[in-house]
Order: C-alpha cells, then sequence, then structure tokens
C-alpha cells in the first residue's frame, strides 16, 4: 500500500471515531415525522428504557441522531449518586445498544 492511501485511510478512521464523518443530529420536524410514520418511538416511552437502566437517574439531556443509514437516540441521566451515565437506544425498538458511564 503507498503511504498516500494509507495517510487517507488513516484520516478517514480518524475521524470517523470523533463522530465528524457518520453522525447528524435530527431536528424536532424530523422527529416528529419519523414518529408519525411510525419508524420511531415516541421520546418519552425510550426515556422510560434508559431511566430503567439506573432506576431512580433523572435525564439530563437528549439526542436523536442519523448513523451508518439508521437511527440512535442518545440518554445522558445523572444517577442518584451523582454518576453520569449516557444510553444509547435503538428508537425503533427501544432496545438499550449501549449503557456506558461518563468520564
Amino acid at each position: 500500500m503507498s503511504i498516500r492511501k494509507w495517510i487517507f485511510i488513516t484520516t478517514i478512521l480518524s475521524l470517523t471515531g470523533t463522530g465528524i464523518v457518520q453522525a447528524d443530529e435530527v431536528g424536532p420536524d424530523q422527529a416528529m415525522q419519523l414518529l408519525q410514520e411510525g419508524k420511531i418511538q415516541s421520546f418519552k416511552k425510550l426515556n422510560e428504557a434508559a431511566l430503567a437502566k439506573h432506576p431512580g437517574a433523572t435525564v439530563e439531556e437528549t439526542e436523536l441522531e442519523k448513523e451508518y443509514g439508521g437511527y440512535v437516540y442518545t440518554v445522558e441521566l445523572q444517577d442518584t449518586q451523582g454518576t453520569q451515565w449516557e444510553v444509547e437506544l435503538d428508537p425503533a425498538s427501544g432496545d438499550v445498544i449501549r449503557d456506558r458511564q461518563e468520564d
């Protein structure tokens, strides 16, 4: 492999890890349309699914993004001990994709 090709691939991979390449935030109008079309669940249901992972926590922030041709709903939580959590869900099914403690 040429050095030029290697640099190109390395650059693309590093950008992908930062979220610059693959994620686009979904605005309120588009989210409402997706909900009406039955492509995503209500944010209330998705928030409840995230809170079920951390009973007693509070929702700090939410975000719906289009990633890799699909959608991901992210909920940032703070539990009763003050620990921050990020829960990613499939907005169509409500299944938890990732549940991780924030640094």
